[in-house]
């Protein structure tokens, strides 16, 4: 039995494989695992969506133990926007230098206190018992900030070169690799499930 992470993000892969490395299973992407298929998120909750993708994959790998997220970034000023629509905020295949800008140009004008924000993450499991029950868990993770004034930093990727960190004054793209794992919406779900796992599947 494998764990297999819906994602071909390998950026993803590196965080959740050094949260979950220390069970005494292999961890892979569903890649590496090669299976291949294209997943409509078309919930309306995190929680929702995750459980969607990690369904689909659970089909094709049976024997494995999938798990899939979804995360976001949600914007108090902007009425939870983008939220479940991160990803696809302004379409796919648009650059994360475009959106943050655009980020930051909706919020123009908008006062520091009113400019909270935060990283939201689900991360839903999905195995396929021996007797052939399905067992299903979810666990979330939120990441407390708010959005900055400019474009900061060089870690991370996605909306971190955005989102400030007031308690150490830094933008979550110029936290190290440790510092946003202890931190971030995805370490806080992952390390939920890793207990899960540890306690209930393995």
């Amino acid at each position: 039995m494998r764990i297999v992470f819906a994602t071909g993000n390998e950026h993803k892969m590196k965080e959740i494989r050094a949260i979950l490395g220390d069970l005494d299973i292999e961890v892979i992407s569903m890649k590496e695992a090669g299976a291949d298929v294209d997943v409509e998120e078309n919930g309306e909750t995190f929680e929702e969506n995750a459980l969607i993708k990690a369904r689909a994959v659970s089909k094709l790998l049976p024997d494995d133990i999938v798990l899939a997220d979804d995360s976001g970034l949600v914007i108090d000023a902007l009425n939870g926007e983008p939220g479940v629509h991160s990803a696809r905020f302004m379409g796919h295949d648009t650059s994360y230098d475009i959106k943050n800008k655009a980020i930051l140009d909706k919020l123009s004008g908008v006062e520091e206190e009113k400019r909270s924000a935060r990283f939201v993450c689900a991360i839903a499991m999905v195995l396929t018992t021996k007797c052939g029950r399905t067992e299903e868990r979810v666990t979330k993770g939120a990441f407390e900030g708010c959005i900055g004034y400019e474009i900061k930093g060089e870690n991370g990727f996605g909306y971190d070169p955005i989102f400030y960190v007031p308690d150490v004054e830094k933008y979550s793209a110029e936290l190290s690799f440790e510092e946003k794992n202890e931190r971030s919406h995805r370490g806080e779900a992952l390390r939920k499930m890793k207990e899960i796992l540890r306690e209930e599947i393995l």
